[in-house]
């Protein structure tokens, strides 16, 4: 016995059951399907603060040392007279303000080199007695280490100076006419000749401010640790030209 065939009217309502759900059958003509909702997640815009979303860091206040105004108006209150040793028997004083300037520019080397370790007033007596011997390339080179000697003693480390003066002052003669260099890299290059002095030969001899001149001397390690910033490096016993 050969199986029931489905009737034509339940194989029309089967068409239109799944024509309705999207099951793959053909779609009967006026009947729209529903559009299904999309499931993808609405991208949202996010705003940054200047300076922000390149991977830079938001700026901060830049550090201070404590109380560090306060002491610096002190420092220039005290400092407002101008009367300590360094202002009238410094190395800017020590020279012949009416030799020719290639003599000058020697002088103040001369005075930077026996400062080293050397209170301002000796500094400033020493440079008065070479002064009255007139005081150039010249007359030094002349001159015995013996004498040197005497002229400038008390300064301190008075016979390595001795051998430092000599040793520079020929270089000069031969390598620069009698001047002096006018670079901080040639300064420091002349024997006992360091850094700081350097530096304060370019302000005073050439009027050039190349750096700033910090000696490592308990002169610096005296001032009040407000004043000192994480960038301050040195060494107590380090050397103070």
């Amino acid at each position: 016995m050969s199986a029931a065939r489905p009737r034509p009217a339940a194989c029309a309502a089967l068409r239109r059951l799944r024509a309705a759900r999207g099951g793959g059958g053909s779609q009967i003509q006026g009947t729209p399907s529903t559009p299904r909702k999309s499931r993808r997640r609405k991208s949202l815009a996010i705003a940054y603060e200047a300076g922000q979303g390149d991977g830079a860091e938001p700026p901060s206040a830049p550090w201070e040392p404590r109380d560090w105004q306060e002491q610096l108006e002190r420092i220039r209150e005290m400092r407002r007279s101008r009367d300590a040793p360094v202002d009238e028997m410094g190395v800017q004083k020590c020279y012949d303000t009416s030799a020719p300037p290639q003599v000058m520019r020697y002088q103040v080397l001369l005075a930077l080199m026996l400062s080293s370790q050397t209170k301002d007033q000796v500094t400033s007596a020493a440079m008065l007695r070479l002064r009255r011997r007139g005081l150039t390339v010249d007359s030094v080179l002349q001159m015995d280490e013996e004498t040197l000697g005497q002229i400038i003693y008390p300064v301190g480390f008075w016979r390595n100076k001795v051998k430092y003066i000599k040793q520079t002052t020929a270089i000069l003669k031969q390598k620069y006419g009698g001047d002096i260099p006018s670079t901080v890299e040639e300064l420091v290059q002349l024997p006992g000749v360091g850094p700081k002095m350097a530096h304060l030969a370019m302000h005073i001899a050439w009027d050039s401010v190349a750096g700033i001149g910090v000696p490592a001397s308990p002169k610096l390690w005296a001032l009040p640790p407000q004043l000192w910033t994480p960038t301050c490096t040195g060494s107590r016993t380090g050397s103070s030209g």
